[in-house]
């Protein structure tokens, strides 16, 4: 919806799109609990927002023209159909319009998984690792920015291609990401992300200008890891580690194509990122269990990755394959190096996955302690009743902390009612 009023509104009215859109969502809490949600609730949203935008502009003299071509049709309800051009199509035309060259890399990425990704601040806060403030008020600058230029829904010349390319495959990676992995909520897995990052991903294969081998490389890496989904939770929405997962429910399909594109990415002399992740993925995708993943070669490749991306969570990642290849104090070893890396105080992988690691050696005592702190950090739903039942059950076999000595006399661990 924003990206329909931001179409026909004019990019330096973006704000205003996204105001009514907000206000639109709000009238559906307010209405629909009464009269009951409507037949078309998408297409009701997008009237309301529709008519709120025709009367801000109403009162806006300065805008007469765009108001009368809102009036003839300019301003149309979202077309769900399938558009034979790729570049047709409104939500890749927004995406494309929030990578413009005068924002900043990190703008652009922000403001698009704001726009067309919906995410909230939060989420793209945890994307970036940083503050949920600065990410506001990166936003904030980036609209501006567009404002001041007068961006339209234009496509960019050849030349600016290359460059807004590498944004745009930032924002479908980390749309992705947050479908594979929600930050918070009731469910693990927004598959409805992932498919939506792929299908991007799919329309930017088919266009000339931005077909790529780096694009064939994160189009394999999203296939190779979307085949898990349907393995990834529970009937219940409990999440399912990757080795209890049950392999015979991976979908082969999104496999083979995830093969293909590794294979297709392979052409010309650029390696990216997006290709030394593809290849990780594609080794767990050929695995015929956990225990037989080739490890070593695994470590070898978060080498190579660190070397083209340096990241503390490529290191954590690096610190689980170094405790499968080497041994488990290998990998405790390596994790903790990273446990007063400032970047991550708020991500609860660091010490959940210390905390499993001190768990296989049988210090359940310390490992207790390492899922203490992560149950204080931002996670889902299922990711907290998953930290939940291990700490409860290294605590049952006396690992724990939580006793009268310690203060606490609780029956849960901290944080747990998040």
């Amino acid at each position: 919806m924003t990206t329909a009023l931001t179409r026909a509104l004019g990019a330096e009215h973006l704000a205003l799109a996204e105001e009514v859109v907000q206000e639109a969502m709000l009238r559906a809490l307010q209405v629909w609990p009464m009269r009951g949600i409507p037949d078309n609730p998408q297409g009701w949203l997008f009237r309301v927002a529709r008519n709120g935008a025709l009367d801000r502009l109403r009162r806006r003299s300065s805008l007469s023209d765009k108001l009368h071509s809102m009036k003839v049709g300019g301003l149309r309800e979202p077309d769900v159909d399938p558009v034979r051009d790729p570049m047709a199509d409104d939500e890749l035309r927004m995406i494309v319009l929030c990578c413009h060259p005068a924002l900043t890399r990190e703008s652009r990425v922000a403001l698009t998984l704001k726009l067309a990704g919906g995410f909230g601040v939060d989420e793209i806060a945890r994307a970036f690792l940083t503050k949920p403030k600065t990410i506001a008020q990166r936003l904030v600058r980036a609209k501006a920015t567009l404002r001041d230029h007068r961006v339209t829904f234009d496509l960019p010349h050849p030349a600016e291609w290359p460059d807004r390319l590498d944004a745009i495959l930032d924002v479908l990676y980390l749309m992705f990401n947050e479908g594979y992995s929600a930050y918070e909520g009731d469910a693990l897995v927004r598959s409805e992300l992932c498919q939506e990052a792929i299908r991007l991903g799919n329309l930017l294969a088919e266009h000339v200008e931005t077909r790529r081998p780096k694009l064939d490389a994160l189009l394999a890496l999203m296939l190779l890891q979307a085949s898990r989904l349907p393995a990834r939770v529970d009937a219940g929405g409990a999440l399912v580690r990757l080795e209890d997962q049950d392999r015979e429910v991976w979908d082969g399909i999104a496999i083979a194509r995830g093969m293909r594109h590794l294979e297709r990415s392979a052409t010309g002399a650029e390696r990216s990122a997006y290709h030394v992740e593809a290849a990780i993925a594609a080794v767990h995708a050929s695995a015929p269990s956990y225990d037989a993943t080739d490890w070593r070669y695994i470590v070898s490749l978060y080498d190579q990755l660190l070397a083209l991306n340096p990241s503390p969570i490529v290191t954590l990642n690096r610190a689980v394959a170094i405790a499968m290849a080497d041994g488990i104090m290998e990998g405790i070893r390596a994790a903790s190096a990273l446990e007063n890396d400032r970047t991550l105080r708020d991500y609860f992988l660091l010490p959940a996955t210390l905390g499993e690691l001190y768990a296989r050696i049988g210090d359940g005592h310390r490992a207790c302690e390492y899922f203490e702190r992560a149950l204080d950090l931002p996670c889902s739903a299922p990711e907290r009743a998953f930290l939940t039942t291990r700490w409860e059950e290294l605590k049952e076999i006396g690992g724990g902390r939580y006793d009268a000595d310690s203060g606490s006399g609780a029956a849960s661990p901290r944080g747990s009612s998040r």
